[in-house]
């Protein structure tokens, strides 16, 4: 392989373990969760910047001078590199992965040269057991990965850029188009699918991902709520949402679970929206932002798997 590699990795766990591989070239870490919060389509732009530093900071505490550290040094490095060939995508196959992917395409295709284009993503391959998370390969297994990177095509790159810019728009309804779309992505349609149920569902006003919470809480013995985190996040599907996204979900619905006895349950209104006979739309309603739209704005129809704007 050319030593004129750009690796971008989706945080620094996925870097350390790539690294130990030894393999040449320049490493980016991709330190961002998009899939959260505000976006506009010019990643790195001031505006971007500007949305993406309020939001971090404000929902997790990250200070704009610890955002500029950890994100935008490394979009700068990035800018600089001049000198390379190739790049290689190192993102797993989840929401919270793909939505940073495709925002790295974008940038590509708006601010860097042309040059082939990886992607090494988890996935189950000849003669491997099970389908894991490139972080918890061993050394050989994200080798044998490596090794059998996925060639993007211009086609996939310009179906990135797209869904990236429909994204970053405030017409999600869209979307639902490119689930069908034919790429290389082998995991893009389902975390479409995955972000579109992220907005409130028509008859209840809570979400796919929160109402998985609640029937977790419904079909186990639950002893306290960090062990409701433990099951959260791992039956969360294709979310792929860190420790500290899924407490913030967790105290949003608070009111629908509660602990007594050492036993997490359903209260009456998490009882209500398993049995759907009450929506919580107008209880839940906030600002939040998922890309370029109010998840608010927008109604889940579930019968139809349908996007509806208020």
């Amino acid at each position: 392989m050319s030593s004129k590699t750009i690796h971008i990795t989706n945080g620094d766990g996925l870097a350390g373990k790539m690294l130990e591989l030894d393999i040449p070239g320049e490493v980016i870490v991709w330190r961002e969760l998009l899939c959260e919060g505000p976006t506009v389509q010019d990643v790195g732009g001031k505006e971007f910047v500007k949305l993406r530093k309020k939001f971090v900071s404000g929902t997790y505490g990250i200070s704009p001078e610890d955002y500029k550290k950890k994100f935008v040094s490394q979009l700068e490095k990035l800018r600089k590199l001049k000198d390379y060939e190739e790049v290689i995508l190192w993102f797993e196959f989840d929401l919270f992965c793909h939505i940073n992917m495709i925002a790295v395409i974008s940038f590509f295709l708006q601010h860097k040269k042309e040059v082939p284009m990886y992607l090494v993503c988890s996935k189950k391959l000849k003669g491997e057991k099970g389908h894991n998370p490139l972080t918890q390969l061993n050394a050989k297994q994200l080798y044998n990965h490596y090794q059998n990177k996925i060639p993007l095509t211009s086609d996939d790159l310009q179906t990135a850029n797209f869904i990236w810019e429909l994204y970053c728009s405030n017409n999600p309804l869209q979307l639902k188009a490119q689930i069908k779309k034919h790429s290389n992505f082998e995991y893009l349609s389902s975390c479409i699918r995955a972000h579109i149920e992220r907005f409130p569902n028509s008859k209840t006003g809570i979400n796919s991902l929160e109402r998985n919470i609640l029937n977790i809480i419904q079909r186990n013995m639950i002893s306290s709520e960090n062990q409701l985190l433990g099951y959260a996040l791992e039956y969360q599907g294709y979310y792929g949402y860190s420790d500290n996204q899924m407490q913030r979900l967790l105290a949003k619905i608070r009111d629908f679970y509660l602990v007594e006895n050492d036993r997490v349950i359903l209260s009456k209104k998490g009882d209500a929206v398993m049995e759907g006979t009450k929506n919580f739309y107008r209880e839940l309603n906030n600002n939040e932002c998922l890309g370029g739209a109010k998840m608010y704005d927008f109604l889940y129809e579930s019968e139809s798997h349908r996007l509806l704007k208020l």
